[in-house]
């Protein structure tokens, strides 16, 4: 099996709010570390924008555990972990692709800077 031979970008691309389609899955990526070399990546699914019925702008998605396995992200308790952003906050948040460039982009950062 075989990769198509890219260069990745120096910059990520995460979402745009009008691109989400809901009961789509997608990934979050963020870094433990100002070197970005530390990744943090949760799948997560776009369950819908504001709402709650006080929001305006707010994008919503559920951790995919919970997700397939039909839990409602409005029950109680903690069997739904629910993540509120808005469209400021999409900036770690990417398709499946583009989330693999971020992921291919951090560890060349690493192999330049010799962490295993």
């Amino acid at each position: 099996m075989l990769f198509e031979q890219r260069e990745p970008k120096d910059f990520a691309e995460s979402v745009v709010s009008s691109g989400l389609r809901e009961g789509r899955v997608y990934l979050s990526v963020q870094f433990l570390d100002n070197d970005m070399v530390i990744p943090v990546i949760e799948t997560l699914v776009y369950i819908g924008k504001d709402l709650r019925p006080d929001d305006s702008g707010k994008f919503y998605f559920q951790d995919a555990r919970s997700f397939r396995r039909g839990v409602p992200h409005t029950r109680s308790g903690n069997e739904a972990i629910v993540h509120a952003h808005d469209e400021r906050n999409l900036t770690h948040i990417f398709e499946y692709e583009k989330a693999l460039e971020v992921l291919m982009t951090c560890s060349l950062r690493r192999r330049r800077r010799g962490v295993s």
